[in-house]
């Protein structure tokens, strides 16, 4: 975790070093180090006093958590025998256990404890910590909510001693649920122990420093000390490698009377398996492919290569639907040294788990966004005088007199392009912030009723919304809920006015899976006529007549049963559905800005190959002679284009605005395709949304069926749920800005 230049009392570094009770300076100095981390160095002088919060952002392998520790502990043994206690909070129990092993030598020698705990740690080794709080606890907040809901009556004295609140990957919990919770979790830690604690967040992405603040401390971000330490600029080598899709290699039945894997792929998937496994074998690196059903079949693939040329597996499958087993066989083949392993992985590897140093990163289809990207890279070219090595690989459909909008501009390729080209400028997302979360705020109240015994409406409303993490909700929303949980059985009220929970509720509560804010992915099955055409995961929301893209082909959407989470359709005689699925997450405005720059840009792009090169060639050739500069309205067959260039929250946004008027439009990335439409009709509904003077997302989302997305979305009065629901994932206000702007533009 240290440089290699000599630390002297002359060395602005010596400086911070010198803060440090003697016994840390002796444990540093005998592993070896000889100067501190740049994060180090800034965070000593800020985190040693406990009287401010802190955000740390650097690289990964930085020293964060030391630039946390070294002055947290250093704090603590100033008050020696009441060393008191440091809440430490991890995404996962993976990072805890990594932590744990990273803290006990340098905390041994302190002679202060580190406990561990999650679901998986004995209860004799927490309940160390409970007959004794001192010390360090490693804790996840669903454990953390566990011990509100189970000792809430405990939970006073147990808090009593803590000195400080470290949250480490603060990033992974912005605009989420589980960050909702999180911030309801410590505003409730704080009026428990009743004075303000110091809050440290640790992050190796951030896209917008203020808006981390605001979300480490809600009601005074502005006070948060912000240190970005230097990135030591480390060098960064790409290839973007091309490919055109390819029909699996046997096509007649007579060779496939006994199929192999092979087989039964397209053969530029097997073209992409092959590059990977001759330039990834011998070394450690990881493989983020889009999807976990993506992510068995490259491992497949690599492993059959390995035994087709009788040498050892080198290749590893590691996704969250894998048992823990599993898992942890490929963290341990990373971690091993003696043996060269790659994981092929989703974003579980993604986070700050210990896996040593990696020689590259590869990415098969675009990433989910320039930070997730960053944050994948982070892994790679750890050690001293190395690069960090990018490889991505881009797969584009064969193109036809059908061929869609989205795989004439080679959209997946565009979008790869232009978000390594935002990482090489330093820009990624900024943290999404200021969604209502209604969901985890009926997981808090039946949490804070069950820590409690019981509470009131008037104290519920004062811990968890006036000062607490929901403050978004006015006292009407607040009141109309708790009589909605009522109906629901969640709530029951007694002769004094007391709220606890009712039938139902006392269950959930008693279920481990309560104290998990967020809800596991689920897919919708799809059916047409009574027969089942499989199953996908529906991240945009719909409505009746509105399109579906699946298995190659376009479908129209009848019916949405959000209960059975079943999908009637009929098939759809629209133009060819695009191949490019966006891989899986909401995109930002920006980078599809960038893209567009991408297809305006004359000048090659260094980092591609000759594949990559020249399809890169025929998108701009193809946003040339389609004039997408200027247009950004066009018939293509039976549909209207509708060329956006933004983010998903807007091109959602005016989806909802247009099924409004009546028009079925559909989110295909750059664009927007609206069905069965005349020019002059879709222009006066552009008109119509253009001149809203009120953008209320109940009406705009009357006819959304698949808006049930968060763990508690069905105990949510409908207004309200539609009103949260929007808040999260649409922009309202900057659709009816594009509509104008697409209205007086053609």
């Amino acid at each position: 975790m240290m440089t290699n230049s000599p630390a002297s009392s002359s060395d602005a570094a010596s400086h911070s070093f010198g803060q440090l009770d003697e016994r840390i300076q002796r444990w540093i100095w005998q592993e070896g180090w000889t100067a501190l981390r740049d994060a180090q160095e800034k965070a000593i002088p800020a985190l040693v006093e406990a009287d401010r919060d802190v955000i740390v952002a650097a690289a990964t392998a930085a020293g964060k958590t030391e630039a946390a520790f070294f002055p947290i502990l250093t704090h603590m043994l100033r008050h020696e025998p009441e060393i008191g206690s440091v809440l430490y909070i991890s995404p996962l129990k993976a990072l805890i256990n990594d932590q744990w092993g990273r803290l006990t030598g340098l905390c041994e020698s302190l002679d202060i404890p580190v406990v561990a705990w999650h679901g998986d740690v004995a209860a004799s080794r927490k309940h160390k910590f409970i007959k004794d709080s001192k010390g360090v606890l490693l804790i996840t907040p669903e454990s953390l909510e566990a011990l509100f809901v189970r000792r809430g009556t405990a939970m006073p004295g147990l808090m009593s001693k803590l000195r400080y609140v470290v949250v480490d990957e603060l990033h992974a919990f912005i605009g989420a649920e589980r960050g909702k919770q999180l911030q309801s979790l410590l505003h409730r830690l704080e009026r428990t122990v009743g004075r303000r604690l110091p809050r440290v967040g640790l992050s190796a992405t951030l896209g917008d420093m203020a808006l981390a603040a605001k979300f480490l401390r809600p009601e005074d971000g502005g006070s948060v000390e912000l240190i970005v330490a230097k990135n030591g600029g480390q060098e960064l080598k790409v290839l973007i490698k091309g490919y055109v899709e390819k029909p699996p290699r046997s096509d007649s039945e007579s060779d496939l009377e006994n199929p192999q894997m092979e087989d039964l792929v397209h053969g530029s998937t097997l073209e992409v398996a092959e590059h990977l496994y001759k330039v990834l074998r011998g070394s450690n690196n990881l493989v983020f492919p889009n999807s976990r059903r993506q992510v068995e079949l490259y491992s497949d693939l690599l492993r059959r290569n390995c035994e087709r040329n009788d040498v050892p597996n080198e290749f590893w499958a590691h996704h969250g639907s894998l048992s823990k087993e599993f898992r942890e066989d490929a963290e341990r083949a990373l971690k091993d040294g003696s043996r060269p392993a790659t994981a092929v992985c989703t974003t579980t590897l993604e986070l700050g788990i210990d896996i040593g140093a990696v020689k590259s990163i590869c990415q098969v289809g675009p990433p989910p966004s320039v930070a997730s990207l960053r944050q994948r890279l982070g892994r790679s070219g750890r050690r001293k005088g190395e690069a960090a090595i990018l490889r991505g690989y881009c797969i584009e459909p064969e193109l036809g007199p059908k061929s869609s909008l989205s795989d004439c501009i080679r959209e997946g390729l565009i979008q790869s392009i232009a978000m390594v080209r935002l990482l090489i400028r330093g820009w990624f997302e900024p943290p999404l912030v200021g969604g209502l979360h209604g969901s985890t705020l009926i997981q808090q109240i039946l949490s804070v009723i069950a820590e409690r015994g019981g509470a009131t409406a008037g104290e519920l409303w004062a811990t968890l919304v006036k000062g607490g993490a929901f403050e978004g909700f006015d006292r009407d929303d607040f009141v109309l809920l708790l009589r909605h949980m009522g109906e629901k059985q969640l709530l029951t009220q007694d002769s004094s006015g007391l709220l606890l929970h009712g039938e139902v509720g006392e269950k959930l509560v008693n279920h481990y899976e309560f104290y998990a804010a967020f809800a596991s992915d689920e897919e919708f099955r799809l059916q047409c006529e009574g027969r089942t055409l499989g199953s996908l995961p529906v991240s945009h929301p719909l409505v009746p007549s509105q399109r579906i893209i699946f298995a190659g082909r376009r479908w129209r959407v009848l019916d949405v049963d959000t209960e059975k989470k079943v999908i009637v359709v009929t098939p759809d005689k629209g133009g060819a559905p695009p191949s490019f699925d966006g891989g899986g997450a909401m995109v930002h405005d920006v980078v599809r800005q960038e893209m567009r720059e991408v297809l305006r840009d004359k000048a090659p792009v260094p980092f591609l190959d000759q594949g990559a090169t020249a399809l890169l060639s025929e998108a701009r050739d193809f946003y040339r002679r389609a004039n997408l500069d200027t247009v950004q309205l066009f018939q293509r067959g039976n549909e209207v284009v509708l060329l956006t260039w933004r983010g998903d929250w807007v091109n959602d946004g005016l989806a909802m605005l247009l099924a409004g008027v009546g028009l079925a439009a559909t989110n295909e990335g750059v664009a927007l395709t609206v069905p069965r439409v005349s020019t002059d009709r879709l222009f006066d509904a552009l008109a119509e949304i253009a001149e809203m003077s009120v953008l209320d997302p109940v009406v705009v989302l009357a006819d959304a069926k698949n808006i049930l997305r968060e763990k508690w979305d069905w105990a949510m009065p409908d207004e309200m749920l539609r009103k949260s629901y929007a808040s999260l994932n649409l922009d309202l206000i900057e659709a009816r800005g594009l509509a104008e702007t697409l209205r007086l533009a053609n």
